[in-house]
């Protein structure tokens, strides 16, 4: 599927002399986080450079924050512009196959203004299933000047989600954890269990196919109508565990034609920082 979000491997492949385009690499493992490092080295699309999830798309873990708060807007940029990915550039991020982390680096370039962002649909899988080139070398981009111009209407926080009784409801808050954790039945990550009473669920999983890619428009509409109606231009927002893989659910809106959801960056994780705010659990 090629379109202005996605790019299958060999349309990307036709790119990859391109002096305009750039490849960012961001596998990542939670169970090990320099697992994703590793394979980067190991071996990646030619080219491409390497954003980790922790030390680049996020900063690091306050006393009330999520697993994954938002880098600093300058720090980030500044980054981007180390890594050669001028806002003049069309990049493209991928990570092993769900497109999972590669969701929190297109959200974020997008965020600092950067909006000529696409992901390899199906990641580092898609590109070896089509036996398309690989290579260890690293890359030494030219720095460029990134100038960030954050678009903060595209975050909703956690006190405007505690802020009254059915403050997530109002928000139209779809949570893109699996059902069982949206359920509260099992919690293989945060301490408590459980979802934001209001929220719906949609996990982002529902969202692929088989293989890890994209399902076709209609069947994204079907998906999100079931959750919002059919109004497509109403406001809605997205969480998850610490807003990584709810960003995914932003690609599947706008694939679907629905308008972009507000990121809750802070998502289940910071909502339980405080004992006092409700959970759900059904």
């Amino acid at each position: 599927m090629d379109n202005e979000i996605l790019i299958s491997p060999r349309e990307l492949e036709s790119r990859l002399d391109a002096s305009d385009w750039a490849i960012i690499d961001c596998r990542f493992d939670l169970a090990r986080p320099e697992a994703g490092r590793e394979q980067y080295l190991a071996g990646h699309i030619p080219g491409a450079v390497y954003m980790d999830l922790d030390r680049d798309l996020a900063s690091p873990v306050g006393p009330a924050s999520g697993r994954h708060p938002l880098p600093d807007v300058n720090e980030f940029a500044a980054r981007a512009g180390s890594l050669g990915l001028g806002k003049a550039k069309t990049v493209v991020v991928y990570d092993a196959g769900n497109s999972a982390v590669a969701a929190r680096a297109w959200w974020l370039l997008r965020w600092i203004g950067h909006d000529r962002v696409k992901v390899l649909d199906g990641g580092f899988a898609a590109w070896l299933e089509h036996a398309l080139p690989v290579n260890d070398m690293v890359p030494q981009p030219t720095a460029e000047r990134v100038d960030a111009t954050p678009s903060w209407d595209r975050v909703i926080t956690t006190d405007e989600l505690a802020a009254a009784p059915g403050s997530a409801a109002d928000a139209r808050l779809v949570d893109a954890r699996d059902a069982a954790r949206f359920r509260g039945e099992v919690e293989p990550i945060d301490p408590v269990a459980g979802h934001i009473p209001g929220a719906v669920n949609l996990p982002f999983t529902d969202c692929l196919d088989a293989a890890g890619r994209w399902r076709e428009p209609e069947a994204l509409l079907s998906l999100l109508a079931e959750r919002l109606g059919p109004d497509r231009e109403q406001e809605w927002s997205v969480m998850c565990g610490s807003g990584v893989t709810a960003c995914h659910l932003a690609i599947s809106a706008l694939l679907a034609g629905y308008r972009e959801p507000r990121l809750y960056v802070g998502s289940w994780s910071e909502w339980i920082r405080d004992p006092a705010r409700p959970i759900g659990r059904c």
